[in-house]
């Protein structure tokens, strides 16, 4: 057989050029997109082949080469071998062999691995890379070792690997070559390997040796850093783990993590809190890179206990740069609990009763730990039926280890709650249903969980495709011991708008984006009048639909072009939310990126794409095109037209945007004119008051049914973009999307350096819109400006600043 006939007709062409390099270059360029799999296990050989010296053979084995790391080939026996022999062919010429692809290769083999022909080869690649000590990716040198029954290829490693690393390496050496080589997919990568199996942790897990090894392990290191603490083992900061002993108790962490291993959530509780803090009063840790090295591993696969454990490592630390780095992980792993359905809700009750009370009695006085007003678990004590103010002295002084117990349970329900509140709001993009009987158990009837679901609107599916909103619990949740609280019914107990019983059916968290007007609106009443604060925005969630401008260029969005930006914080706000960003600056390469973040189980990429401004005083940058990808049954990811794109993805992707341009944007900056910028100055005017996005509509709407119910709603007025206060002095205009203050006459900026403490007074209806506190706290104290006592504000207001 031809070895072309299996291909398509586009990896014809690559095939053409890549084997007839004097060929000139392709018009059109071959869509890489629609090469499958297999095309890819069969150009990868003679892309390997081919030198890098110009020409669009060279240009095509890069394109080779890329498409290969972002989807999985797939070899056939004559490619595979094809592939080993290209590698050991290339032996004299790059004086190495990539040999995490000829491990790879082992794995992506549908068909089998044809040890017999790939033997000699495989020898050959080994005794070479022994010769020249590169030993960058050990098991994978293992792996193509076994394949050539080449042996005591270990002792030629000079690693010093301490006991837990050795023990890894005894587990794989009693591996065949295809276990080898999946212990290999898990550990150091070449540039050039294709992305990670997706079933490389399910088959690691049937392997019993290495899950046993997995456990033993992580044992061990328990033991390790409880020895140290003890004092029986010296204490040196960050020695307590060798280089080689971290990232195999990684592997080990990652696999107990996916199989969600019954005996893990109490051996990360303790490794965690011990290798985060020293044992002495030191700032530096037994092993910060231990500890980082599970905290990504968290992020990887992150179930509830296991962030509460980091949660925990985190307040223990006393290095304010450790704190920093878990406070990025933990944040990039609560949002991933959204996608692993079957442990995302699970928490422990801690003893609480099913109202969402803890009751412990201490002498005469009662502790109660129970949700506040705004729906946060707090600490307080009780006499008889009066509440107190404080800790009571005898208390203090005859249960002082209870009262620090019970202050640190606190702390534990709020972690467990901030972990399930952004593991449903993270599930919105992908439209997350749960079987009700999980959400009732799990959710709506759990003792904490409930402080959080009663909060909240959820809608079941009364029949295929039809949803209807749950019967909600907004109700106040105070009161003394023994009462129960209130509002402990629960969500979704059935009934007329559900047609009764809901057992069998699926629960989802109710969207604006599904909703009409009217209803959106009664939903944001309901909230507003119950003063129900919600753990996060859902009544009062941006919604962002396709624009007539965004159906013409039909491929991308201009929505959020054309804004200058603090670029810094830009990039912080990448990182915080999750989305993949290069840095730019003023380097080689360093002026263009796009910023990506994948939603819905990894069906869909959004790219923002934005470019450093140079010659600035400060580090700006421009905004430009949104664009989505949908990913192809290949694997790669295609272009998709924006009309395409699920409503929920599309809006979920733009709030983000929005939130980045409206937070980083210099509009939003009140003194930045004050700094001598003049470039920008056009931009800084029109933006800071011009035409609002969703977010400030939202805020607009939330402020129409707040404003009424404050003492100051008589002075206040909204307008389509300002909210307009009447003081005694002047009048004022509140943009609603940056906040700044124009004063009348004559649209005077007043510039008023916001606190960095909320003001409390006002009840907001969601936890995340500093924008919104900042324009009420604006607007309470411009609606009595003859109290002010700002000098530097009644300058501006007496026109003499």
């Amino acid at each position: 057989m031809n070895v072309t006939d299996p291909l398509s007709p586009e990896a014809r062409r690559l095939h053409r050029h890549l084997t007839e390099p004097d060929l000139g270059y392709p018009d059109p360029w071959p869509d890489l997109s629609r090469l499958t799999a297999v095309d890819l296990g069969v150009l990868l050989p003679l892309a390997y082949r081919t030198p890098g010296k110009g020409g669009p053979a060279t240009s095509m084995r890069f394109s080779v080469e890329d498409e290969v790391r972002k989807r999985q080939p797939e070899f056939t026996a004559e490619s595979c071998l094809a592939l080993y022999q290209a590698l050991a062919d290339g032996l004299d010429r790059r004086k190495w062999a990539d040999v995490c692809l000829a491990a790879g290769a082992l794995l992506r083999c549908p068909g089998g691995v044809p040890e017999g022909e790939l033997a000699g080869v495989a020898r050959v690649l080994t005794e070479f890379m022994v010769g020249k000590a590169r030993f960058e990716a050990p098991y994978a040198l293992l792996a193509v070792a076994g394949l050539g029954g080449v042996e005591g290829v270990e002792r030629s490693m000079d690693e010093v690997l301490g006991s837990l690393a050795a023990a890894e390496r005894d587990v794989v050496l009693g591996l065949d070559p295809v276990g080898r080589a999946l212990v290999a997919e898990i550990g150091p990568r070449s540039y050039g390997s294709p992305p990670e199996l997706p079933d490389v942790w399910d088959r690691l897990a049937a392997l019993t040796p290495y899950a046993d090894f997995a456990r033993s392990a992580l044992e061990a290191a328990e033991a390790r850093v409880a020895a140290i603490h003890a004092g029986e083992l010296p204490y040196r900061a960050d020695k307590a783990f060798s280089a080689a002993e971290v990232p195999a108790l990684g592997r080990a962490a990652r696999l107990a993590l996916h199989c969600d291993a019954p005996w893990l959530p109490a051996l990360l509780d303790s490794l965690l809190a011990r290798v985060a803090v020293a044992p002495t009063k030191a700032k530096t840790l037994p092993s910060q890179a231990l500890l980082f090295e599970l905290g990504r591993a968290i992020g990887r696969f992150p179930t509830p206990e296991a962030i509460t454990a980091l949660r925990a490592a985190r307040s223990a630390t006393r290095h304010a740069g450790v704190v920093k780095q878990l406070d990025r992980m933990i944040k990039k792993a609560e949002p991933g609990l959204a996608d692993r359905v079957e442990v995302a809700f699970r928490m422990p009750s801690l003893g609480f009763e099913p109202g969402g009370r803890l009751e412990v009695p201490l002498g005469e006085y009662t502790a109660v730990i129970s949700p506040g007003a705004g729906g946060e678990f707090e600490l307080g004590w009780w006499q008889g039926g009066k509440a107190l103010k404080s800790v009571p002295a005898a208390v203090r002084r005859d249960h002082a280890e209870e009262v620090k117990r019970l202050r640190e349970l606190v702390k534990q329900v709020r972690r467990q709650v901030t972990t399930l509140c952004r593991a449903l709001e993270g599930g919105f993009a992908g439209e997350m249903c749960w079987p009700y009987e999980t959400w009732r158990e799990q959710v709506a009837g759990h003792p904490i969980a409930r402080s959080v679901a009663s909060r909240l609107i959820w809608e079941v599916e009364v029949a295929p495709g039809e949803w209807r909103t749950l019967p909600p619990a907004f109700a106040p949740v105070a009161g003394g011991p023994g009462t129960g609280g209130a509002g402990t019914g629960g969500p979704g107990t059935g009934g007329p708008e559900t047609g009764g019983a809901v057992d069998g059916r699926r629960v989802r968290l109710w969207h604006p984006a599904r909703a009409g007007a009217d209803e959106v609106a009664r939903w944001r009443e309901a909230v507003t009048e119950g003063r129900v604060r919600q753990p996060f925005k859902q009544a009062f969630r941006e919604v962002y639909p396709l624009t007539p401008a965004e159906e013409q260029t039909a491929v991308y969005s201009n929505r959020f072009a054309a804004h200058v930006v603090d670029y810094r914080r830009l990039y912080a706000m990448f990182r915080a939310r999750n989305w993949d960003s290069k840095m730019l600056g003023p380097w080689d390469g360093g002026d263009t990126d796009a910023a990506t973040r994948v939603l819905a189980e990894g069906r869909w990429r959004v790219s923002f794409h934005h470019d450093y401004l140079y010659d600035e005083p400060g580090e700006y940058a421009a905004t430009d095109q949104v664009r989505f990808h949908r990913r192809g049954d290949t694997g790669a990811w295609l272009e998709a037209p924006l009309a395409e794109v699920p409503p929920l993805v599309f809006s979920e992707a733009m709030r983000d945007v929005d939130l980045f341009v409206a937070v980083t944007s210099i509009a939003a900056d009140p003194g930045w004119t004050d700094r001598g910028h003049d470039r920008h100055l056009a931009y800084w005017r029109d933006s800071s008051a011009g035409p609002l996005h969703p977010s400030g509509e939202v805020r607009r709407d939330a402020l129409a049914r707040i404003l009424p119910r404050t003492a100051i709603g008589g002075r206040c007025t909204l307008t389509d973009r300002f909210l307009v206060v009447r003081g005694d002095l002047r009048t004022y205009k509140i943009h609603l999307g940056s906040g700044n203050i124009l004063m009348e006459p004559g649209d005077v900026y007043l510039c008023i350096v916001p606190e960095r403490r909320r003001d409390e007074r006002v009840f907001l209806p969601f936890e995340e819109d500093d924008r919104l506190a900042l324009i009420l706290s604006k607007a309470l104290l411009l609606a009595r400006d003859t109290e002010i006592t700002d000098e530097s504000i009644l300058r501006q207001i007496k026109g003499g600043g």
